[in-house]
């Protein structure tokens, strides 16, 4: 399927027709027996998880218009007051393609040229053919002296470790606290202007250690991989614009975020990004082998520091699918993604909410408790369906349907683009995600990149590991048992 007008309106049509077809099949008069306390049950539940979106849509409108703006006319105000003493752009690279990675190291050097200040682009990278481009496009955009470069070249032990490798190489520098480094990964294009566009706020405000930015993508995949994608940024800017609001944002992700030079360069910081660890009660310690951003996350939270969401600065991301099939892909990414979040859930709700505010304290246990309700409306639909009739099942589509074109009206407001294709998949990502995360749950110790095909997946044959496996079968069995008798009692 193209991207064009046409295809996009005909979606449109199809959308609507379908919902149509729903409402006029079904009765003018249907009743459940017993069916006002399971309306009311599950209506109650359902009307708390839509506040919960709605309170994060409200907080995220009101920071774009009205929190940010006073914010960046501060900033504005300070001119080159806010000037960085040093910017140092820090990019890690491993087994992207060239022409991404060319497009990625050209927007970095170009961005370190103009934003005018003294700038050290910093590359981590593992392979020769890297370096050789790096050199290539630096002789041709030929930057002035203030610009300078290192190289910095490391075994391909991850990229935990090339972040490691990179803090240390500016940690020897000692750059004062008015340095920041801004960590970019190898497949992100620096859209212009967004290093003048963040650096003011850490002069603005002193206790944000790092910040992160709004992202638009290019995916090179099928329709639906790309309108997947482009769903979840524009989902995300939204949540981050909540969190912003409290200085609190969940993530510093791992795209591009930027940070006080004077945090990067803390031996206790960089330990936390190089090797955290989990000591879990079940499943034993186990080193982290992804989730770098919600590390550097944790350890900015522990550390005492504030987090910022610049909503106006973006980057542009080159997304490669792992798998041609879009299901293959949605399930390892989200494994991913799932399983980041919910290893750093635990430790970080137990900071409490006199560090992390109330609102994120309550924001990091809906964590959990949102991968069971999420899917509490479709399975008692289908319970209900199977004992009493399948209309039920018809009626519980179409409120679906009715429900998410109003969310997805909602994201226009995000000012990312919006296909017809947003309903259908707000509604996967809801069921898809909570199955992905119940499973991740119960597995926390087994991890996977997506490109670099390192895993920590526990299939070796130690007593440990094999308790591990199977105790974790257990608990997935004993949960959705008592999950599934709960729904069939309420219905």
């Amino acid at each position: 399927m193209t991207d064009n007008v046409f295809s996009r309106t005909g979606g449109w049509l199809l959308y609507v027709a379908i919902l149509g077809a729903l409402a006029v099949s079904l009765p003018r008069e249907f009743i459940v027996p017993g069916g006002a306390q399971f309306i009311l049950l599950i209506g109650g539940i359902g009307l708390w998880r839509y506040s919960v979106g709605i309170i994060h849509f409200v907080r995220g409108m009101y920071f774009l218009h009205v929190a940010y703006p006073r914010l960046r006319a501060k900033a504005r105000k300070l001119g080159e007051e806010a000037a960085p003493s040093h910017v140092y752009l820090m990019v890690t690279s491993f087994r992207i393609d060239a022409e991404t990675t060319a497009k990625v190291y050209a927007s970095i050097i170009r961005e370190a040229v103009e934003c005018g200040w003294p700038t050290t682009v910093v590359a981590s990278i593992v392979e020769l053919s890297d370096e050789m481009l790096m050199r290539a496009i630096w002789r041709r955009l030929d930057p002035p002296e203030r610009v300078q470069l290192r190289l910095v070249r490391i075994p391909g032990t991850g990229k935990r470790d090339g972040l490691a490798y990179g803090f240390r190489a500016i940690s020897r520098d000692v750059p004062d606290d008015d340095a920041v480094v801004a960590v970019v990964d190898g497949d992100t294009v620096l859209n212009p202007g967004v290093v003048r566009g963040t650096a003011p706020y850490f002069r603005l405000m002193p206790n944000v250690g790092a910040l992160t930015t709004n992202e638009f993508c290019e995916v090179h995949g099928s329709y639906l991989m790309s309108e997947w994608h482009k769903l979840r940024f524009a989902q995300r800017h939204i949540n981050m614009c909540s969190m912003g609001l409290a200085r609190r944002v969940l993530t510093l992700t791992g795209r591009m975020s930027v940070f006080r030079a004077s945090v990067i360069t803390r031996p206790e910081f960089i330990g936390d990004v190089e090797y955290d660890s989990l000591k879990h009660w079940r499943l034993g310690q186990f080193r982290f082998l992804t989730g770098d951003d919600k590390s550097s996350w944790f350890s900015m939270m522990r550390l005492g520091y504030d987090t910022f969401y610049v909503p106006d600065a973006s980057i542009h991301t080159v997304e490669h699918p792992p798998d041609p099939s879009f299901i293959r892909s949605a399930r390892q990414l989200m494994f991913r993604w799932y399983g980041n979040s919910l290893r750093q859930n635990t430790r970080a709700t137990k900071l409490g909410p006199r560090r992390l505010g109330w609102f994120t304290w309550y924001v990091l246990w809906d964590q959990r408790i949102s991968m069971w309700t999420s899917i509490l409306g479709l399975t008692a639909a289908i319970i209900a369906s199977i004992k009493y009739s399948g209309i039920i099942l018809v009626a519980y589509l179409l409120w679906i349907g009715l429900t998410r074109l109003v969310l997805t009206a909602l994201l226009m407001a995000t000012g990312h683009p919006v296909g017809p294709a947003y309903p259908v998949i707000l509604y996967f990502n809801q069921i898809f995600g909570s199955l992905m995360k119940i499973y991740v749950f119960f597995r926390l110790d087994r991890q996977s990149w997506t490109r670099q095909k390192t895993n920590n997946s526990g299939d070796s044959a130690s007593f440990q590991q094999k308790l591990n496996r199977w105790s974790s079968r257990v608990m997935t069995f004993s949960a959705v048992s008592v999950f599934l008798a709960t729904v069939m009692f309420i219905v």
